[in-house]
C-alpha cells in the first residue's frame, strides 16, 4: 500500500552550486546561471511536477551540476553533468519524489522505498534497504531519509556526525548540506548536527518553522508569518534574508538562497558570479502548496 500522498514534498524551486531551477504553473520548467554541462538545458520538459538540483561545496576541483525534474507519471528527467552516472534514471518509475547531491540522485518511490544512481563511494547511494519513507534530502557526500513514524535515518559520510540522526523523533522535514543535516520538528522548532564552523547548526531558537534548506554551509528556515531566518556562512550575503516577506517555499544552493513569494515570483540573494540569483523576471512559479496530493 502506497504511503499517504500528502506527506510527499514536492519542491519548485531548486538551488545548485551555480543555478536555480523553477518550476512553473503549467508543467514547464525555467532555469538560470551555469549551464557548462547543460544543466540549464530544461525549456524542453513538460509534465513536471517537481525539481531538484545536484549541489556542492565551494573549492578549486568542484561546480559541475545537473538538474532532475519528476514527471506527473512517476518517471524522471534528467539534464547535465553525467560523468558518474547521476543522471541515468530514464528507467525509474513510480517515483513521488526526487533529491540530488553532488554527483550522486535519488529517488523516493510510492511503496516508500528509495532508489539512487550516481557515485556511492562515500556509500551516499546505500538507501536499497530502506522502507516507510516520505522524504528524502541529497547533501555533498551523505543521504538523509525522514520514514513516515518521523523517525530519520541516514547513509554516506559522517565525518563530522552529519548522519547521527538515529535519535531524532518527530520530525517532518529534513534537509542536508555540505556536512550537515537539519530536521524539523512538528511544534515547529529545529535541530542540526554535523559540521557546524560557519554556525550552520546553530538553529535551536528557531520556532513557529513551517519548512527548511540547507545550503553547502548555511542553513535557512521559512516561518508560518511567510518570513525567512538564517544562520551560517554568510561571505556572499546568502543569508541576507530579513527583509523578505509572503514567501511561500525556499531552497540553499552552495552559496545563494532562493525563495517563492505567494505570487508566482522569485527572490534571490548570494553569490551571483554565474548569474544564478538572476530570477527578478521569473513569474508563475508554481507554488508548492497547490503541489501537495491529498487523498
Amino acid at each position: 500500500m502506497a504511503i499517504e500522498a500528502k506527506r510527499w514534498p514536492k519542491a519548485s524551486i531548486a538551488a545548485g552550486r551555480r543555478h536555480t531551477v523553477g518550476l512553473k504553473s503549467d508543467g514547464t520548467v525555467t532555469a538560470v546561471g551555469d549551464n557548462k554541462f547543460g544543466q540549464c538545458d530544461v525549456s524542453g520538459w513538460r509534465d513536471i511536477v517537481a525539481v531538484a538540483a545536484g549541489n556542492v561545496h565551494m573549492a578549486k576541483n568542484t561546480g559541475n551540476a545537473h538538474t532532475i525534474g519528476l514527471r506527473s507519471d512517476g518517471t524522471v528527467a534528467a539534464a547535465g553533468w553525467n560523468k558518474y552516472g547521476q543522471c541515468d534514471v530514464s528507467g525509474w518509475c513510480d517515483l513521488v519524489s526526487v533529491a540530488a547531491g553532488w554527483r550522486y540522485t535519488i529517488g523516493l518511490k510510492s511503496d516508500g522505498t528509495a532508489v539512487a544512481a550516481g557515485r556511492n563511494n562515500e556509500g551516499q547511494c546505500d538507501v536499497n534497504g530502506w522502507r516507510d519513507i516520505v522524504a528524502v534530502a541529497a547533501g555533498d557526500w551523505h543521504t538523509v531519509g525522514l520514514k513516515l513514524d518521523g523517525t530519520v535515518t541516514a547513509a554516506g559520510n559522517n565525518r563530522y556526525g552529519q548522519c547521527q540522526v538515529s535519535g531524532w523523533r518527530d520530525r517532518v522535514e529534513v534537509a542536508a548540506g555540505y556536512l550537515h543535516t537539519i530536521g524539523l520538528k512538528s511544534d515547529g522548532t529545529a535541530t542540526a548536527v554535523g559540521l557546524n564552523k560557519h554556525d550552520q547548526c546553530q538553529v535551536s531558537g528557531w520556532n513557529g518553522i513551517v519548512a527548511i534548506a540547507a545550503g553547502s554551509n548555511h542553513s535557512i528556515g521559512l516561518k508560518s508569518d511567510g518570513t525567512v531566518v538564517a544562520v551560517g556562512w554568510n561571505e556572499y550575503g546568502q543569508c541576507k534574508v530579513s527583509d523578505w516577506c509572503d514567501i511561500v517555499a525556499i531552497a540553499a544552493g552552495c552559496a545563494h538562497t532562493v525563495g517563492l513569494k505567494s505570487d508566482g515570483t522569485v527572490v534571490a540573494v548570494g553569490a551571483n558570479d554565474y548569474g544564478q540569483c538572476d530570477v527578478s523576471d521569473w513569474s508563475d512559479i508554481r507554488s508548492e502548496r497547490s503541489l501537495y496530493h491529498h487523498e
